[in-house]
């Protein structure tokens, strides 16, 4: 329990990054140049899934043994996809309920964000995760 406890907290630092990068662009996008709130969240997410993948994969989860690291890397892309699909819904539903200022755009991203962690978690956890690290292995 405790391994998953840290690695929920590495997990927690990797997605605060992501997600300064993440509501930087969009609100770059979507307040200073008028991009339409829900395209600016679709481009943000995606501009935020190169830092996620890259820092996830490093310091979050263990490379798995049995994948290699082209289908690892679209395994990642597919799972984020679907976390993509799940921003877009939140985002679409927030701004049409709550409008496009951008203390509004601000609710619905953290709204949408929370959501879009705990399917990012637990399918990364179970799709990529290879279990204990290198260094636990050799400790044994």
């Amino acid at each position: 329990m405790r391994k998953l406890i840290e690695q929920f907290l590495k997990f927690g630092v990797v997605g605060t990054i992501a997600f300064c990068i993440d509501y930087g662009v969009l609100m770059l996008l979507s307040q200073a140049f008028g991009v339409d709130p829900v395209l600016s969240a679709a481009v943000s997410f995606c501009v935020s899934v190169v830092f996620n993948y890259m820092a996830s994969m490093r310091y979050v989860f263990t490379h798995r043994a049995d994948m290699s690291r082209s289908r690892e890397f679209v395994v990642f892309i597919v799972l984020s996809a679907v976390g993509l699909v799940i921003n877009e819904a939140c985002m679409a539903t927030g701004v049409a309920a709550l409008g496009t200022s951008a203390l509004m755009v601000t609710v619905t991203k953290l709204f949408a964000t929370a959501v879009v962690m705990v399917w990012n978690f637990f399918s990364r956890k179970k799709w990529l995760d290879g279990g204990e690290s290198a260094s636990e292995k050799s400790r044994r």
